[in-house]
C-alpha cells in the first residue's frame, strides 16, 4: 500500500486477514459435500470439454489461482462474482418476505461504534465537503410494528471511493457507525454520498477483469446490516437512482427494490427514507 491509494496486494491481504480470525464452520455433511463436489467438477469437465481447454490455458489458471492466494484475494474474488448467488438461494430458499438483502462483501468490520438513533456518521473534516445525505426510516416487522431494540449498522466508502481498515491515512471507524434506533424503531443518519469505485484491480482479480475484457467499477452505494431480536438480520446494499454503474454493476449485486432516490429537504440536503421489515428468525 502506498500513502495515498490502497493497492490489490494491500487491500486483498487486509480483507483475507479479517476473513481469517473468523474461522466458520458450516456443519455440512459428507452425503451433501460429496454431492456438492461431484456437481462442481462435473460442471468444470463440461466447461473444459466444451472449449477444448489448451494445456498453456490451464498453466494460465493455475499460475492465476496461486497469485490470487499471494494476494489475498480470494475473499474479494469471490465475493464480487460468486455472493450475490448465495445471497439469492439463501433468500429465496427460505421464502423470506422482508427486505431484500445483498451482499455483503469484503470490506465488513463487526462491532462499529454506538451511535443515537438521529446521529452524524463519523467522519473526518475533508469527508464533510461532500455532499451530504440524510439517510431516515424505520425497522419493523412483516405487520409494519415498529422494533425497539433494533440496530442499523451502516459502513460505506469515502468520496474517493476507499474505506477504512482497508485503504491507508484514513481514520479507524470512519463512515462505520452501528446506529441503536429509538422506541419506534426509527432513524435518521447524516452522513456524506459515497462515490462509485473500482474494485482494487492492480491484482489477479483486475487481470480476471480485463481478460474478458469487463470493467471493475461498483455503483456508489451503502452498506447496512439490520439486526433486531427474534428477527432474521438482514445484510443489504442501497444504491442511486440515475447513478453510474447501477445497471453495469461488476459484482452484479443491484435490484430495483434496493435503489433510492434522494430528494432536496427542507434545507436544501439530498434525503430519502427507506424502511426495513425483517422476518422472524426461524
Amino acid at each position: 500500500m502506498t500513502t495515498l491509494n490502497p493497492t490489490a496486494h494491500g487491500s486483498g491481504n487486509a480483507a483475507t486477514d479479517k476473513f481469517k480470525s473468523e474461522r466458520v464452520t458450516s456443519g455440512t455433511s459428507v452425503e451433501r459435500a460429496s454431492a456438492i463436489y461431484q456437481d462442481v467438477f462435473e460442471a468444470i469437465a463440461g466447461i473444459i470439454h466444451k472449449h477444448e481447454v489448451t494445456y498453456d490455458e490451464y498453466r494460465v489458471l493455475k499460475q492465476w489461482m496461486i497469485d490470487v492466494g499471494e494476494y489475498g484475494e480470494w475473499p474479494l474474488w469471490l465475493d464480487v462474482f460468486l455472493e450475490h448467488e448465495i445471497e439469492e438461494v439463501h433468500y429465496n430458499r427460505k421464502h423470506f418476505t422482508g427486505t431484500k438483502g445483498s451482499i455483503e462483501g469484503p470490506y465488513y468490520v463487526p462491532n462499529s461504534p454506538k451511535l443515537p438513533s438521529t446521529c452524524t456518521m463519523p467522519m473526518r473534516e475533508k469527508d464533510k465537503v461532500a455532499p451530504p445525505l440524510v439517510l431516515k426510516g424505520q425497522v419493523t416487522d412483516l405487520e409494519g410494528h415498529g422494533l425497539p431494540g433494533a440496530t442499523v449498522e451502516l459502513w460505506h466508502a469515502d468520496a474517493d471511493g476507499f474505506y477504512s481498515q482497508f485503504a491507508p491515512d484514513i481514520p479507524e471507524w470512519n463512515l462505520r457507525g452501528t446506529i441503536e434506533v429509538d422506541a419506534n424503531g426509527n432513524f435518521e443518519i447524516t452522513t456524506l454520498k459515497p462515490a462509485p469505485y473500482q474494485i482494487p484491480n492492480d491484482g489477479p482479480t483486475g487481470w480476471f477483469i480485463k481478460s474478458y475484457g469487463g470493467h471493475p467499477w461498483r455503483p456508489a452505494h451503502l452498506h447496512l446490516l439490520v439486526k433486531a431480536p427474534g428477527k432474521r438480520a438482514v445484510t443489504t446494499q442501497l444504491y442511486f437512482q440515475g447513478g453510474e454503474w447501477v445497471d453495469n454493476d461488476v459484482a452484479s449485486a443491484v435490484k430495483p427494490e434496493l435503489i433510492l432516490d434522494p430528494q432536496p429537504n427542507a434545507d436544501g440536503i439530498a434525503e430519502v427514507t427507506y424502511n426495513f421489515a425483517l422476518d422472524p428468525d426461524s
